[in-house]
């Protein structure tokens, strides 16, 4: 089964007509899109939008042969309708279309206005695609197999692929692709690794992709680390990373601050934003949750977890650290390190950057400054990926 995206963009197109944001500003050549569209197999045209016509003729198809045109929301059709097309219309949910082609078509509820649509190929493989802002509503627990491709909106709706991947449906081999890309979501390399921490990628207008063929799999990195300055937004970068993922622990290394109010404030900003299926562990034993197999982990934060421990080895005085505080911290980050080094889970660990500003006025305050730089050289050696946050842009130092 052949699919030609006609447009990958939101049904208003990227750029918005009169916006002057950065990113429609920038939105030129290879990265502009048009309102998505999908053709497949040239007999089935999925969402009818302005331009289509002109669309699928710089692709190098033409739909003449188009049969059946299906709707997943409602939106206006082309400004100019050549050639005739079928009627547009809209499959009722759990009811299935068969084609004089021979593809099925089973129409998906949805938990937002609109219809998805599951296309079967006459040979057998399986197309999902889902409207703007929608995530399947009523899946059950496990599908028979997984999809060959699903082409959803990655950026406004990660729970949708969460959902498809606790159910089965979206299983290692499953292509994802990112449609329906507004001016809120990244652009250039920035849009490609997010998309690529979630196993998905966006493709050009006018791109023909062949559903159920061989693909290597997404490269997703084991083991991120994500740095940064106070407020940089490197938080928010690393729960990006795993909100398509359908189950998180998230490790806070910071605990509970009884009669901190501020502090309150700060937990539960970063509960809020958490998918409610994440769960959390506020505890700085990370030793023993990176060598037990389980679900992602999101540790947040390295920097409180060094704080912990030269609590617990007393590094903090002089005298304690030349009396063996310090040998005693050395051991502590060692199997620190060595624990990333082995884990078999996914890892995304958050750390501070201390050392870029006013050195600090007690002695103390500098071997602390000190002993952060070092722990982060050394998990930074052993991940695939780090990351540096900086007034919320992020920079691949490494991956």
């Amino acid at each position: 089964m052949e699919l030609t995206l006609l447009g990958t963009g939101a049904p208003d197109g990227l750029p918005r007509p009169s916006c002057p944001c950065a990113a429609c500003a920038s939105a030129r050549g290879p990265w502009a899109r048009a309102a998505t569209a999908l053709l497949v197999d040239d007999a089935l045209l999925l969402d009818l939008t302005p331009g289509a016509v002109f669309a699928a003729a710089r692709a190098g198809r033409s739909l003449g042969a188009v049969r059946q045109v299906l709707l997943t929301h409602p939106h206006d059709g082309p400004a100019v309708e050549l050639p005739a097309l079928p009627p547009a219309g809209r499959v009722p949910d759990g009811q299935v279309l068969t084609l004089i082609s021979g593809h099925r078509v089973r129409a998906v509820a949805m938990d937002a206005p609109g219809t998805g649509y599951e296309v079967t190929a006459p040979e057998g493989e399986r197309l999902l695609y889902l409207p703007p802002g929608a995530a399947p509503s009523g899946l059950p627990e496990r599908v028979e197999r997984p999809l060959d491709m699903v082409v959803l909106d990655v950026i406004g709706r990660p729970d949708a692929v969460a959902r498809l991947r606790s159910a089965g449906a979206v299983g290692p081999a499953t292509e994802v692709i990112a449609v329906h890309l507004d001016h809120d979501a990244p652009t250039g390399p920035a849009l490609d690794r997010r998309l690529a921490a979630a196993g998905a990628r966006a493709v050009p207008d006018g791109t023909t992709l062949v559903v159920g063929g061989y693909r290597a799999a997404a490269d997703v990195p084991r083991r991120v680390l994500v740095t940064g300055g106070a407020r940089s937004g490197k938080s928010l970068e690393a729960e990006q990373r795993l909100e398509t993922f359908p189950e998180v622990v998230y490790v806070a290394t910071g605990g509970r601050r009884d009669g901190d109010p501020e502090w309150a404030a700060r937990i539960g900003l970063h509960r809020e934003r958490r998918p409610g299926a994440w769960r959390t562990e506020e505890t700085c034993e990370l030793v023993e949750l990176l060598g037990a197999d389980g679900p992602p982990l999101l540790i947040d934060c390295l920097s409180l977890w060094l704080t912990d421990a030269m609590d617990r080895v007393e590094a903090w005085e002089d005298e304690r650290w030349r009396g063996g505080g310090e040998a005693a911290l050395r051991e502590r980050v060692a199997e620190l390190v060595a624990a990333v080094r082995g884990t078999r889970r996914p890892v995304v660990l958050v750390t501070n950057e201390v050392g870029s500003g006013v050195v600090p006025a007690t002695a103390a305050g500098r071997r602390f400054r000190d002993e952060l730089g070092r722990l982060n050289a050394a998990v930074a050696a052993e991940c695939e990926q780090v990351l540096l946050v900086v007034a919320g842009q992020v920079l691949v130092l490494r991956g």
